[in-house]
């Protein structure tokens, strides 16, 4: 895909949404960037993509080989430690001794599992935790969806107790278990279908870094759980209006921005 530079968030934030598994920046001509963006192999990713970029009359979109290349390989060979909402992200090859014990530090052993914290809807998530457990304890925590674990890792440095993850991906569930050795954090991992295994009443804090259409679909589902506070994530600015709809009913809702991604932090209301 060829778009104008000054699209070039918009672009790739319409491609995150259709389900991309990575984004590629090349070289092009002057004023503008070339994006190549892999999918699954789904007959619907053409149209699902031309709809996404309706908005964007300047993109120029075609299909394009995909070449036999280890991707988590590549990925992991230009994976550096960065800093995230305060916490400070570390490939597990850079890691040494205490410093995985280090309770501003987030061992990551990138894979297929969503989460390593540089996208921007983990990043506003991590904000959001460090700025409750500034008020005080964050409690009892649930993470839907852990995908690597990361946020369900975050609460536990912050103090958290206890923190339960749960996804239905058993590569998710893998590599969340993976991911709670390598930081020696204690969390409770559950495979299961979002909040169904899962009793009300049992959380204080639930973390939804979901996508839009899940989170509006599954909305009586999580604020069933009863928890006094939800955050949640992993959607685009232009789908904050229905989603703030959704759950205008449950309580007193902030927003927050980063980019063309944006998260929702619920209080709820008392029955």
């Amino acid at each position: 895909m060829t778009v104008p530079a000054d699209e070039e968030d918009a672009a790739t934030a319409a491609l995150w949404e259709e389900g991309t598994a990575g984004i590629e920046v090349r070289p092009a001509e002057a004023g503008e960037v070339a994006l190549l963006a892999y999918f699954a192999d789904a007959p619907r990713v053409p149209l699902a993509v031309a709809a996404a970029l309706a908005g964007l009359p300047g993109a120029r979109c075609e299909p394009a080989e995909v070449p036999d290349v280890d991707w988590l390989a590549r990925f992991r060979e230009g994976f550096r430690s960065f800093r995230a909402s305060g916490f400070r992200i570390v490939p597990a090859w850079e890691a040494r001794g205490t410093t995985a014990r280090s309770h501003d530090v987030l061992v990551v052993d990138p894979g297929r599992a969503f989460g390593t914290g540089s996208h921007e809807t983990t990043r506003l998530v991590l904000a959001w935790l460090r700025e409750r457990a500034a008020r005080g304890p964050l409690g009892r925590v649930l993470d839907l969806g852990t995908g690597s674990g990361i946020l369900a890792l975050a609460a536990a440095r912050l103090g958290a107790q206890p923190v339960v993850a749960v996804d239905v991906d058993p590569e998710a569930i893998a590599s969340a278990s993976r991911h709670a050795r390598l930081n020696g954090v204690d969390i409770r991992i559950v495979q299961g279908d979002l909040a169904r295994p899962l009793r009300p009443g049992a959380f204080d804090l639930v973390l939804a870094n979901l996508s839009a259409s899940l989170l509006r679909q599954r909305r009586d589902e999580i604020t069933g759980l009863g928890a006094p506070a939800l955050v949640l994530s992993g959607l685009l600015a232009s789908n904050l209006a229905a989603v703030r709809a959704a759950y205008a009913g449950a309580g007193r809702i902030e927003v927050r921005e980063d980019g063309e991604w944006v998260s929702l932090l619920v209080q709820v209301r008392a029955p």
